[in-house]
Parts: structure tokens; C-alpha cells; sequence
């Protein structure tokens, strides 16, 4: 399995995102949104759009404790641990993941309000 992955450049995307978890819009199929919403959950949904960040949030969601450390999700992705470290860092950037140190090892966990923000934005009415 190739370590390398499509480059895209986040810092702008992170940037531009709003850091406080709060529904920015309305649903997309519900009603027509406007270019600030439009903008908003695009950026949110660049960063899902990659298969190894939906794999670390469906690992970590679906973890029995419902938090995975850094260093057990090197293997179930199949990606080096500087790789891995990258995509948890993009996903904790965007809000989608909280952040704990403990010892030299990070521990993370969805932040259900962030992915219900996403889920939201598609439903229908």
C-alpha cells in the first residue's frame, strides 16, 4: 500500500472554517443556501473527502470507548504513523475530532456535533 496521497492545500480551507460547533445552514435539499453557507460546508466536506480520514472517523466512532489513540490506527488504515498523525490532525483542525495528550501518545474522539452539522446539511426537509 503506497503512503502517498493526494496533496490539497487545507491551511485555507482550516482557515476559513468556523472553529465553534453550530448549525451554519440549512439543509441543502430543503432549501436554496447561499454562497456563505454554500462555502461553509464545502470546506467541511473537503475534509471528509478522503478515504483514510473516513476510515480514522469510523474507527474512532465505532470504537468501544468511543476514543482510539493515534498509535492503534496505523495499522487498520494501513498508512505510516506520520501519515495518520496528519489526517487526525486535519480532522481535529476542522472540528470533527477532539484532542488529548496523554503521555507521548494523542487520544482522540468525535465530536458528534461537528459530524451532525455535516449530516444535517443533506437531509431532506
Amino acid at each position: 500500500i503506497s503512503d502517498t496521497s493526494t496533496s490539497v492545500n487545507m491551511s485555507g480551507i482550516l482557515r476559513d472554517m468556523d472553529a465553534t460547533i453550530q448549525p451554519c445552514c440549512e439543509p441543502v435539499l430543503a432549501e436554496t443556501i447561499g454562497s456563505a453557507e454554500a462555502e461553509e460546508l464545502a470546506a467541511g466536506f473537503k475534509v471528509l473527502a478522503d478515504p483514510i480520514r473516513l476510515r480514522l472517523l469510523s474507527l474512532i466512532a465505532n470504537s468501544a470507548n468511543g476514543e482510539m489513540c493515534a498509535c492503534d490506527l496505523v495499522d487498520p488504515v494501513g498508512r505510516s504513523q506520520p501519515t495518520v498523525s496528519h489526517h487526525l490532525s486535519i480532522l481535529a483542525d476542522a472540528g470533527f475530532l477532539t484532542r488529548e495528550q496523554r503521555g507521548k501518545w494523542a487520544w482522540f474522539a468525535i465530536v458528534p456535533e461537528r459530524v451532525a452539522v455535516m449530516q444535517d446539511a443533506l437531509s431532506v426537509g
